[in-house]
Order: structure tokens, then C-alpha cells, then sequence
């Protein structure tokens, strides 16, 4: 039975994140300076000791979660873990894929903040602020959701944005048509149809801007092949290329992160064991809504840290 690690998303991120893991080791207070460094600004005061509205900006906390999940790996690793011989796979919700890739050496720490920074940056431009829409849909399967979103796209751009698994999808794009659409969902008998309070309309087509400014700033990026395969969100399929994750990296700024076949692949290819680091316990709660045979545990205090390294040892 094989282990993957996970690495959260936007959203799970709270004030005073990591910093117990700061305090404790110096690989982990290590792991901030450098993203500082990066990004030429204390983002850690940000991390640690908001405000919250602050922290919550797309730029900001793409970065900032990324740096907490790093940091908790960097600590692992000084104490012995080695994810080549440990780690059968990672894989990451969205922004949580770059977090994923730092992990597994496909970029490094400084170059994926940069990343993260210019990600959302270029997320948050593409559409004029109130222009776009999120909402959640519990309770319906992917095909009605997406039968509302095609009857809701002469409104303008609609489709599923995220399949996160235990009934739970996320769809994008213009607010008209998500509107639209979150109301024939609950006409087709949604549990909730639920309009999210995000900046901008994520993983949809109206991103393609962001897309743009990602191929650009990756295609100046060194990269090295993972040292253990990505499940990439746009595919939910190991990829092992650095070339080819570069352009699924451009992909899923436009495209669906299929979270649930991801849980799905890995419970289908005996790997039953999830931990979820950095911040929240978001993936670990899906893993047991997608597959009862896939365990998850989240992975961000001292404690978890040493729960783990007693697991794998």
C-alpha cells in the first residue's frame, strides 16, 4: 500500500499559520526567510500576523501556503524522510500542484514563490473585479452540473471549475451565467447552490489572460523532472516530464481541477494512505467522502510532523 502526499489550495489558509512550525525548527523559519527573500517583502508578517483581508488577497496567500506546506516538508526532511523512497506520488488542489512540484524538485523555493506571486496576480487582472462568479453545487453529479452549465452559457462563460469529490463541484465564469446556473441547479434538486465570496472567476475560460502570463513566466523558469510522479489536476493521471507538467501548469489556469478522480486514481492504484501538508485538513476531509479506502491525514503541527516521520520510518 503506497503513500502520496497532498498540498492544499486556496482557502485553507488562516493568521498564524506555520509559525508554530517557525518557532520550533530552524529548516521551517528557514523555509519563510527565503520566500521573503523571493518576493522581496515580509510576506510572514502577513502569514502570522495578518490582518486577514491581507493574507486572504489571491497574491498573498497563494504564496503563503505554498511556504507553510514547504516548510513542514523541510522539516521532515532534515529528520530523515527522503520522498523518493517514502512517497509514491504528489499531487496538489490547484495552487497546491506548485506547492507539490517545490516538494518534489521541480522548481525551487524562490522560483515557485515568484510563480505564485506572478499566478495570482495575473488571476486576479483577468477580469474586471464583479464581473465573474463562483459557486458551490452540493449534491448534484458532474453531468448535471454541467447539463446547467451549458444551459446557462448563453449568459456567457459557465463550467465546472472544480470536481472536488462527495457530491461537491465549484463552477466559474461570468456572474450572470453562474447565477443562472446555481439557480437551475437547485431546480434539478441541488442540496445547496451556493454562490462563493472569491475575487475573481477561477479555472474557467475567462481566465485565459492569467494563462497567457503563466506560459510566459514559466517558460523562463529552470525546471527539473519530479523526483516522484505529479498527479496533475487537469489530467488525474501521473506525469513525470517537466516539460509536459509546464504546459498542464497552463492548462489548469483555464481548466478543471479533478480532484475527485484524482482520490479516485490513487485508491485504484493501492494508494491508500493521504497526507495532507501544510495548512487546514480541506483534502483530508474529501479523501473520505471520495473513497472509504483512502485514509488522509493532515500534516501541520510539530506533532503531526512526528506522527508521520514514526509512520514512514
Amino acid at each position: 500500500m503506497a503513500v502520496a502526499f497532498t498540498f492544499p489550495g486556496q482557502g485553507s489558509q488562516t493568521v498564524g499559520m506555520g509559525k508554530d512550525l517557525a518557532d520550533a525548527f530552524p529548516e521551517a523559519a528557514a523555509v519563510f526567510a527565503e520566500v521573503d527573500e523571493a518576493l522581496g517583502e515580509k510576506l510572514s508578517d502577513i502569514i502570522w500576523t495578518g490582518p486577514e483581508d491581507q493574507l486572504t488577497l489571491t497574491a498573498n496567500a497563494q504564496p503563503a501556503l505554498m511556504a507553510v506546506s514547504i516548510a513542514a516538508l523541510r522539516v521532515m526532511q532534515a529528520r530523515g524522510l527522503d520522498l523518493k523512497s517514502k512517497v509514491a506520488y504528489v499531487a496538489g488542489h490547484s495552487l497546491g500542484e506548485y506547492s507539490a512540484l517545490c516538494a518534489a524538485g521541480t522548481f525551487t523555493l524562490s522560483d515557485t514563490a515568484r510563480l505564485l506571486r506572478i499566478r495570482g496576480n495575473a488571476m486576479q487582472a483577468a477580469v474586471p473585479a464583479g464581473e465573474g462568479a463562483m459557486a458551490a453545487i452540493i449534491g448534484l453529479d458532474h453531468a448535471d452540473v454541467e447539463a446547467v452549465c451549458v444551459e446557462a452559457s448563453p449568459l456567457g462563460a459557465c463550467q465546472i471549475a472544480n470536481d472536488n469529490g462527495g457530491g461537491q463541484l465549484v463552477i466559474s465564469g461570468l456572474k450572470p451565467a453562474v447565477e443562472q446556473a446555481a439557480s437551475l441547479a437547485s431546480q434539478k434538486g441541488a442540496k445547496r447552490a451556493l454562490l462563493l465570496p472569491v475575487s475573481a472567476p477561477f479555472h474557467s475560460t475567462l481566465m485565459a489572460p492569467a494563462a497567457e502570463a503563466m506560459r510566459e513566466a514559466l517558460a523562463s523558469v529552470p525546471r527539473q523532472d519530479p523526483v516522484v510522479p505529479l498527479v496533475a489536476n487537469v489530467r488525474a493521471a501521473p506525469v513525470t516530464s517537466a516539460e509536459t507538467i509546464v504546459d498542464l501548469l497552463v492548462e489548469q489556469v483555464t481548466g478543471q481541477v479533478r480532484w475527485r478522480e484524482t482520490v479516485s486514481w490513487f485508491a485504484q492504484n493501492d494508494v491508500t494512505t493521504l497526507y495532507e501538508i501544510g495548512a487546514g485538513k480541506v483534502l483530508t476531509g474529501l479523501a473520505r467522502r471520495i473513497d472509504k479506502n483512502v485514509t488522509g491525514t493532515a500534516v501541520n503541527t510539530p506533532a503531526d510532523i512526528e506522527a508521520v516521520l514514526a509512520a514512514l520510518a
